[in-house]
């Protein structure tokens, strides 16, 4: 999988990671969201023993082997000066115009959870 992100959201992403490891973990909440699903970015420390990398330019991101079927092989992430969140999209989807970051780094239990645990 490949992920073109725009110069304006990887300079706000990198200063998201500020001077500590991470990696940028894409994930599709689909439990109790009451709708198909809502795509997020997680920070995480480390990969998981299922996840896998996602090319990219110069960030780290990963995807889980098994939530690849919840997105197309080639994706772009998109930011806009004026809008805290992200646009995240391929040739012929829109997969959100919100697409939120969560930095999960300071967590002791970095594994995703459904959606109650990034609404705030």
């Amino acid at each position: 999988m490949i992920i073109q992100v725009s110069p304006l959201a990887e300079s706000r992403l990198n200063g998201m990671l500020g001077d500590r490891p991470g990696y940028f973990k894409l994930f599709y909440d689909t439990d109790g969201c009451g709708c198909d699903g809502t795509a997020v970015l997680l920070i995480v420390n480390e990969p998981d023993s299922d996840d896998i990398r996602m090319e990219s330019d110069s960030l780290p991101f990963l995807i889980n082997k098994q939530q690849q079927i919840y997105f197309e092989p080639c994706l772009r992430l998109q930011s806009e000066n004026s809008f805290p969140s992200y646009r995240l999209s391929s040739d012929s989807m829109i997969y959100g115009n919100h697409v939120k970051v969560h930095d999960l780094r300071d967590t002791a239990d970095t594994s995703p959870q459904p959606l109650s645990w990034f609404v705030r």
